[in-house]
């Protein structure tokens, strides 16, 4: 086989691959060549999610006509000239690939005025035919249209999701670069309805416009320098933690990125106040010299090298920690060990009146697992309602269900039994976790899990992208799980029913992580190859939590729970659920018999 040059069209097209993904990559190109041509003044236009329309208007200085062809070529641009200029990029966009990768799959149309030019010109591009440069009429700045993306490559297109999920990732985009930019104006509309209207304002005004009210009341201002670098914004206090990385914004020098140094320094700071299944959110701004970071990293423009990463990552760490330490004097009490005793002594003999108490476990069982009454769950019930009558004198002797029986809650996370061999120490968020996941698996391969409608629907406020993932999936995979969600407003969902397993969760915790994963994965990959994981991120949201005081019916319908479960040793993370102490073990310890 001869190797030979590839055409331009083709070379485009390649390129285009990698720097426009969808619509939001193209719109994000178009408002940093604004933002470099020094706009004060940004209006988007978007139609059909940006597939069908991107038009991006603005008041910058504007490209002249001499210019106009070489601005849809490929590797041209005004932005650097030089190695020297490519190692100090203080620009947003430099590689001169953009507009030309943006043409090549899609008719594009550039109108610009150079401030002392006469009237504006206008080129077009379809696929990478120019027409003529013409006479066009224009104040002042540059307009951009891009129409119809990838009509001239089906198969791209294809992989283009909703139109609702699309313009959710374009008004990410435009988030970020308008949280970037507080003194610049922006404007973004879609299919002609008005989105988001920002005035020049400060920084503080602008992340509340955009991030909500609440972040910025739960949050702490930060300014720090040092050794010529500053990193300032702001940073959530570890109380307004997130189940998802969604309100995680990071600028160097102006360009929101996504580098992994960073990242660390600031799971690092939190570490100590934050629970590691939480995520904290923050507006943060890392400057310094744009010699000792390398942005040519990747065409999109969001991966950085920096010449001296620990440097970085020692400043960002303790401005964070600085940030968010508590004030000195605030000791922390010595921790008393508490365990939770039970009423009467702790040996079966003296626990005779335990039946009256026996009965609330199977309602607190039957309202756990309402709706799936199969063989196996009855018996298992039954099961529980007989483990929570406590051995009597007559029966002192029996102690043959391998889990044993309770005798104590100890710091509401363990649970303390005796069987046959000695002590038993049941981790029970961890076994009741398993057992949940269990009964989901069992659920939905019956069909789908049963469904509690809410007496009083729960509504949050929800990212544009939740709203999309909703309105593509809750007649379809949602249902399946057992939810039942409406949509209120563009920024507000209702949760109007949830699986009947699930009813005692946290109800807007629990949707935001579905939600989540059909967003990440898709409706049909989270029923099939993503289905066990789905089911246990809902089986540890409805797992009893730490602290939750359970009385001794309830922990042993959780020990037979456990006897009747499979896999029930481990949690779904490959964690154990319980250990045995044996007499022998016991007896070691305190060195009996010797």
């Amino acid at each position: 086989m001869h190797i030979q040059l590839l055409p331009d069209q083709l070379i485009n097209q390649i390129a285009a691959g990698e720097v426009v993904e969808r619509p939001a990559s193209a719109l994000k190109e178009l408002l940093e060549n604004s933002l470099d041509a020094g706009s004060s003044d940004i209006q988007v236009q978007l139609l059909q999610g940006g597939v069908k329309q991107i038009r991006v208007a603005d008041n910058g200085s504007g490209v002249a006509q001499e210019d106009l062809n070489l601005a849809l070529a490929r590797h041209a641009t005004s932005k650097i000239a030089s190695l020297e200029d490519l190692e100090h990029v203080a620009s947003l966009g430099f590689r001169g690939e953009a507009l030309a990768s943006i043409a090549s799959v899609s008719r594009t149309v550039l109108t610009s005025k150079a401030p002392q030019a006469p009237h504006a010109w206008r080129i077009s591009s379809e696929g990478n035919q120019l027409t003529p440069l013409e006479p066009a009429a224009l104040d002042a700045g540059t307009v951009v249209e891009v129409h119809d993306l990838y009509f001239n490559t089906p198969a791209r297109r294809k992989f283009l999701k909703t139109e609702s999920t699309e313009f959710a990732h374009c008004e990410e985009a435009f988030t970020r670069i308008a949280l970037s930019r507080p003194g610049v104006t922006f404007t973004l509309l879609h299919n002609g309805k008005a989105q988001h209207r920002l005035s020049s304002c400060a920084a503080d005004k602008r992340f509340a416009d955009l991030l909500g009210g609440e972040f910025q009341a739960e949050s702490l201002a930060l300014d720090e320098a040092a050794a010529g670098m500053r990193l300032w914004g702001r940073v959530a206090k570890p109380t307004y933690s997130r189940s998802a990385r969604d309100t995680q914004y990071v600028y160097v020098n102006g360009r929101f990125v996504r580098d992994k140094l960073i990242a660390h320094a600031i799971r690092q700071a939190y570490q100590d106040v934050l629970h590691h299944e939480r995520h904290p959110a923050y507006v943060l701004f890392f400057e310094c010299d744009p010699g000792l970071v390398d942005v040519n990293v990747h065409p999109s423009k969001t991966e950085v090298r920096f010449r001296d990463g620990q440097a970085v990552h020692r400043f960002i760490f303790h401005a964070l920690h600085k940030a968010l330490a508590a004030p000195v004097g605030q000791q922390a009490a010595p921790v008393q060990m508490q365990v939770q005793p039970v009423l009467q002594p702790s040996y079966p003999r003296d626990q005779v009146q335990m039946p009256f108490q026996a009965r609330q476990d199977v309602s607190f069982y039957e309202t756990m697992f309402a709706g799936i009454k199969t063989p196996a769950l009855e018996a298992n019930l039954d099961a529980a309602s007989r483990g929570a009558v406590l051995v009597s004198e007559e029966n002192s002797g029996d102690l043959a269900h391998p889990l044993g029986y309770a005798v104590a809650q100890l710091h509401g996370v363990y649970v303390l039994a005796q069987n046959a061999l000695g002590l038993v120490v049941v981790d029970m968020h961890a076994a009741h976790e398993r057992i949940m996941y269990e009964r989901l698996k069992d659920a939905l391969d019956a069909a789908s899990i049963p469904m509690q409608p809410l007496l009083l629907p729960v509504s949050f406020q929800a990212d544009k992208l939740e709203v999309a993932t909703v309105n593509e999936s809750k007649d379809t995979v949602l249902n399946q799980l057992g939810f039942e969600f409406a949509v209120l407003s563009p920024t507000t969902l209702a949760v109007r029913a949830v699986p009947v397993m699930l009813q005692h969760a946290d109800v807007v915790e629990l949707a935001r992580a579905v939600l989540r994963d059909v967003r990440e994965f898709g409706g049909s990959r989270v029923l099939t190859e993503r289905r066990n994981e789905m089911l246990g991120t809902m089986a540890c949201h409805a797992a009893v939590r730490a602290n939750r005081q359970l009385t001794i019916p309830e922990m042993n319908a959780l020990l037979r729970d456990m006897e009747a479960t499979e896999r029930s040793g481990q949690c779904n993370h490959g964690r154990p659920t319980w250990f045995q102490m044996t007499m022998a073990d016991l007896d070691k310890m305190f060195m009996r018999g010797k």
